[in-house]
């Protein structure tokens, strides 16, 4: 079934070791290209720099003289490819210390780039260091960097980034800001939103924007310090593999009701092409009662397991959230650790995988920039891949042939690995595709023939005794697209997923997650709307509950230590989720949210949920952060409990940035 995919990522890898071996000897100029700029421009001169001549130039934020009523979708994509993709690709660091200023940068042709950098050597004799091998860690899902430069990207100010794939490297923040720097120079009114969100993002990446001017990449930095305390009154939901959650998209942290900590510190260390990242924290939550006997046989029904008691005690433990070491050589950045990912667009839970559960171990396989693949990309534009392979945990239940075992001791636990492919047509329009595979267990081991089988294989040779699907496969596929005439207003996305079907496009029984985000209102440009909503399919040709779930062999279903993998929605259900935002400054926030779930009748009695929230994030100083979160839920599951349950939650966080950091600056 996913022999295309390996086919894809051979033509993949070949397309980038030809790349390196056309740049591979030659390392990037650093020469600094001129900006037109508006007379009010804030940013900064360069009339001493000669442009270069017969460079196409991206239209302005929001100009787009072509677009009239009328035009077809055709001509809009035509007319993106030419603003966008016939500029260059290749992100070239730019300060020339003769030219004064501030560094800035554009994409330019390999060749440009190995001519300019031939002449500077020549010139200067100077050793000049290629960021494209610099290491570089991750930043966290949950970091305020990801809504800034989402509203930098639906204002049109950043072009390239790829929003369905995350998380993003520093130094490729670092790239995306450069790419703002160059839009807003010559678009952007001084004091409007667009500036102020970069220019608290280029505090944020002083240090990586040093390096895409030739600094040394060496450095340890102390990132944050932090603790979150969670109070819970009433019963939350825990179970989102058969009901829902109370808290979502948290890491898999734990909770119940009562009193909740989570105490942590977050740092990384960069050496050339090496870096390191480290997240731990120390994590209390309350133990909780196992759910009634009736819901314990109603679960086993539904997956055909054995009832199991889902009790837990009180957790005091030390965890590590994230924390992996890699190395980076031409933007191939290969890693190893605990280590999350968000694949899709939206806000409220990718499909295919989300930080939702725990972080599992993995190796992970990444192009951290986009690049271009002969041929296809002169159709598709510049791409972003990903590949990762890891072990989960917590699996309770497995079937190995006819025989059911559990609950527990399933050793070992399955494997999962898995892919993303996100294309750029146009700077307004993104399309992505990806897999993931859970293998191996009791009975089927991992060999490299049983890893193989999950890309192309349904079912295992006929001598194999189990007799089973060799692996429980998803495939996903998502767009965005920013609206013509109101491309700095609205952008509209959705995402998709299939269970064992080469990709929800086509399928008679996808999930759908379609959304929708307006970055500003007329007259109230601070304002944020976003809304999603989420629909999973029933079908005579499955039970109830079939989507995350694993009939033929993973009864635990698609889960890490119990919790989802994918998106909190969960099985057989439907609803949505909205953000309404507004925002003071880029770090300072207020935010209402309304969440919905509906689950089928037909699966485990059904049942339904809905959350009414308030969110507020204020920088009480320039390196200290107040957060605070309130939720008024109403939950009814007739399994679980009579009539309706009500719960409140209330969190306060308070961050402390100590932007502590050792590094070496200059050449």
């Amino acid at each position: 079934m996913r022999l295309w995919v390996l086919l894809i990522m051979v033509v993949i890898f070949l397309s980038i070791e030809q790349s390196n071996a056309q740049a591979g000897s030659q390392p990037p100029s650093f020469a600094r290209e001129a900006i037109t700029e508006l007379p009010d421009s804030p940013m900064p001169s360069t009339e001493s720099v000669k442009p270069q001549e017969n460079r196409p130039a991206f239209l302005p934020v929001g100009e787009d003289p072509e677009n009239r009523l009328g035009i077809s979708f055709m001509k809009h994509f035509a007319l993106d490819q030419e603003q966008s993709w016939t500029a260059p690709f290749h992100l070239n660091a730019h300060h020339d210390p003769e030219v004064g200023g501030t560094a800035g940068g554009t994409f330019e042709k390999d060749s440009d780039r190995q001519e300019d950098s031939d002449q500077e050597d020549s010139d200067k004799g100077e050793k000049v260091r290629n960021p494209v091998n610099m290491g570089s860690p991750y930043v966290p899902l949950d970091s305020w960097i990801y809504s800034a430069f989402n509203r930098l990207i639906a204002l049109g100010a950043v072009r390239s980034a790829n929003v369905g794939i995350r998380p993003w490297t520093r130094m490729e923040c670092a790239r995306l800001l450069e790419e703002a720097r160059e839009q807003l120079g010559d678009d952007a009114e001084p004091g409007s939103s667009a500036q102020k969100i970069y220019q608290m993002l280029a505090e944020e990446f002083v240090a990586e924007t040093d390096r895409l001017d030739g600094a040394p990449n060496l450095g340890v930095s102390l990132e944050s310090v932090y603790t979150r305390v969670t109070a819970i009154s009433g019963t939350p939901l825990r179970d989102g593999y058969h009901f829902g959650e109370t808290i979502v998209n948290d890491y898999g942290r734990p909770y119940g009701e009562g009193f909740n900590n989570v105490t942590g510190v977050s740092g990384h260390a960069v050496l050339g092409p090496f870096f390191f990242y480290f997240r731990g924290e120390s994590q209390h939550a309350p133990g909780s009662p196992s759910d009634p006997a009736q819901a314990l046989q109603a679960i086993a029904n539904a997956d055909l397991t054995l009832p199991v008691s889902n009790a837990t005690p009180s957790i005091d433990r030390f965890r590590v959230i994230e924390g992996a070491i890699g190395v980076n050589f031409h933007n191939l950045q290969i890693s190893i650790g605990k280590q999350g990912w968000w694949l899709g667009p939206g806000d409220s839970g990718a499909l295919l995988l989300s930080n939702n559960a725990e972080s599992f171990l993995m190796l992970k396989l990444d192009n951290v920039s986009p690049y271009r693949i002969p041929l296809l990309s002169d159709v598709l534009g510049p791409v972003r891949t990903e590949y990762f392979l890891g072990q989960l945990s917590g699996t309770q239940f497995e079937l190995n042939g006819t025989t059911l075992l559990g609950p527990g001791n399933i050793k070992p636990q399955p494997f999962l690995d898995g892919f993303k492919i996100s294309f750029k047509p146009t700077s307004n329009l993104e399309i992505g595709m990806g897999a993931t595979a859970m293998f191996a267990g009791p009975g089927l081991p991992f060999t490299w023939a049983n890893f193989i089988k999950t890309f192309y294989s349904h079912t295992n040779d006929a001598e194999d005794v189990t007799g089973q699907n060799p692996a429980k496969r998803l495939s996903a596929a998502d767009v965005s697209y920013r609206v013509p005439h109101l491309r700095d207003w609205l952008t509209v996305y959705c995402d998709a997923l299939a269970v064992d079907e080469i990709s929800p496009i086509g399928s008679s029984r996808p999930v759908v997650n379609p959304g929708f985000y307006i970055a500003q209102f007329p007259k109230v440009q601070k304002l944020e709307l976003r809304a999603e909503g989420i629909h999973e399919p029933l079908t005579s040709e499955f039970a109830p509950g079939f989507v995350y779930y694993g009939l033929r062999r993973y009864r635990s279903g698609y889960t890490n230590d119990g919790q989802i993998l994918g998106n909190w929605m969960g099985r057989a259900g439907r609803g949505g989720q909205a953000w309404l935002t507004y925002s003071f400054s880029p770090r300072d926030k207020f935010q209402l949210g309304y969440r919905q779930q509906e689950v089928s009748a037909l699966f485990i009695g059904g049942g339904r949920s809905v959350d009414y929230s308030a969110r507020v994030e204020k920088m009480l100083k320039h390196d200290i952060g107040l957060s605070g979160f309130l939720q008024y839920e109403q939950w009814k599951f007739p399994v679980l409990a009579p009539g309706r349950q009500i719960d409140f939650t209330s969190s306060f966080q308070l961050t402390f940035y100590p932007k502590r950091q050792m590094r070496k600056s200059g050449r």
